[in-house]
């Protein structure tokens, strides 16, 4: 931890965030790229007590905590990410069509208050690059007969395409990578694509919902590839709910709560803030309202879907007040980033720790140990 923070402050903070981000992204899969290191990384590093293993999704989970979209858009760092102790690594977001994104700069550090905003805008490779470059990771012999981490990909709407064709591109995004993704997330909430949260209201959600499932099960006829929407924080109460008795309605297998906020509270009141600019602001001042519609899906779907609780965890408190709430799975991404590369070893060393231990029943839970197994 005390080398990391010294390498932030002698060069990651000296960098635009952007470009430090591809810098220290950069390491990570350099040193998964030397024979023998993510072995003995993940040896070290990963999740190993029976304790903190998930069922769910009809996948065997190590761990709860998982690395949420956005870090690693393209899976191009699967297994030096997993080396480090996620649980699971969630990959894009990716569209149908190749796009760089919004212009730079477009990712903005505010960390005084363990904050980012960024509007990146959906850069990726593209769906059809993105498979085949997972498809090439299952095929390595050592991927496949060693540990295979947990891999979902997030899908969304590729940018020139006009909401009239939104439901054709994220279908294409959907067959593409049915036979190389462990699960799949219709992204509908992030701010930083034109028109994309309008998609989120009920009457165009269940359209595109029912569409991409269709497109799944025709895809890999063999496997159900589990389907889950995230949703934005900055959804009414009532809109909320809705979302979480459609994904019922269509038997989703699951929501993730929540994607990145237009809100800028928490954050100073000041020029700095003013000259970021638009985008989605993530980190710790998203954590009471991303807590709050967490609850509010639990109370609506009960055990009926697998919740994954994102925005603002930054400790194993955090994410045992979100297990505690109604969460199956745990995602984060900027406590990563400002916390550094031993950060979800922390997390899930300190959720077996006797004093955050609690042996009340939980959602999708047969409790074993610290609770943590689900269905």
């Amino acid at each position: 931890m005390a080398v990391y923070r010294a390498f932030y402050a002698v060069l990651l903070r000296r960098l635009p965030a952007e470009a430090a981000h591809r810098a220290g992204f950069w390491l990570i899969r350099a040193a998964a790229s030397v024979p023998g290191v993510a072995w003995a990384l993940r040896r070290v590093l990963g999740p190993r007590d029976p304790s903190l293993r998930v069922q769910a999704l009809g996948l065997d989970f190590p761990g709860p905590l998982g690395l949420a979209a956005g870090f690693d858009k393209d899976g191009e760092g699967v297994i030096g990410l997993a080396a480090l102790g996620f649980g699971f690594i969630e990959v894009g977001t990716v569209t149908a069509r190749p796009q760089p994104g919004n212009p730079k700069p477009r990712m903005f550090r505010f960390a005084a208050e363990r904050a980012l905003i960024n509007r990146m805008g959906f850069n990726n490779h593209g769906a059809a690059a993105v498979a085949f470059r997972l498809r090439a990771l299952r095929a390595r012999t050592g991927y496949r007969s060693g540990y295979r981490p947990i891999v979902g990909v997030n899908i969304g709407k590729t940018k020139v395409v006009p909401e009239s064709e939104a439901i054709a591109d994220y279908v294409t995004s959907a067959r593409l990578v049915a036979d190389v993704a462990d699960y799949v997330v219709v992204n509908v909430s992030s701010p930083n694509t034109p028109g994309l949260r309008d998609l989120q209201s009920v009457d165009k959600l269940r359209p595109l919902l029912a569409a991409v499932r269709a497109a799944l099960d025709s895809a890999s006829p063999r496997r159900r590839v589990p389907l889950l929407v995230k949703i934005a924080p900055d959804l009414a109460d009532a809109d909320v709910d809705a979302v979480a008795d459609l994904a019922l309605e269509l038997g989703l297998d699951g929501i993730i709560a929540t994607n990145t906020t237009i809100s800028r509270s928490g954050l100073p009141d000041s020029g700095a803030v003013a000259g970021a600019g638009p985008g989605g602001l993530s980190g710790a001042p998203l954590k009471g309202r991303a807590l709050e519609v967490l609850r509010l899906l639990h109370a609506r779907t009960g055990d009926r879907l697998v919740l994954i609780a994102a925005g603002g965890i930054e400790n194993a408190a955090d994410a045992r007040e979100r297990l505690e709430a109604g969460a199956t799975l745990l995602q984060a991404y900027t406590a990563f980033i400002y916390q550094g590369p031993f950060w979800p070893r922390r997390v899930q060393r300190d959720l077996i720790a006797p004093a955050l231990i609690d042996a009340r029943p939980g959602p999708h839970s047969d409790r074993e140990g610290l609770g943590l197994k689900g269905e």
